[in-house]
């Protein structure tokens, strides 16, 4: 299950991590949010080592929530090398989300 983070530690896990960083911001009261997390923890055990996977509450994170305007929940956004470099809003299926990581990860 992807680990969740904060604020307090967001740069160290994310700004400042070399490579690939999938971070969910979710909210414990989301729907498509409760069904997409267990394709999160799949998708983090294949690529362990080519991708870390991250959770974000936005009902907790307000700062970061409107940092990365995200504006509904789920929101997956994509960090390479610390930098936002694609998003995806919404409830995804494995296969759309397999695809969109093997594009960063070389497949």
């Amino acid at each position: 299950m992807a680990e969740r983070i904060t604020g307090a530690d967001f740069d160290k896990k994310v700004k400042n991590a070399d490579g690939l960083v999938l971070l969910d911001f979710y909210s414990d009261s989301c729907i498509p949010c409760k069904q997409l997390s267990p394709v999160l923890g799949e998708l983090e055990e294949a690529y362990a080592g080519k991708a870390a996977v991250y959770k974000v509450n936005v009902n907790y994170e307000e700062a970061l929530s409107a940092e990365y305007r995200v504006m509904s929940a789920p929101t997956l956004i994509l960090f390479q090398n610390g930098e936002p470099v694609d998003r995806k809003s919404g409830m995804q299926k494995k296969e759309v989300l397999t695809e969109w990581l093997d594009r960063y990860t070389g497949g």
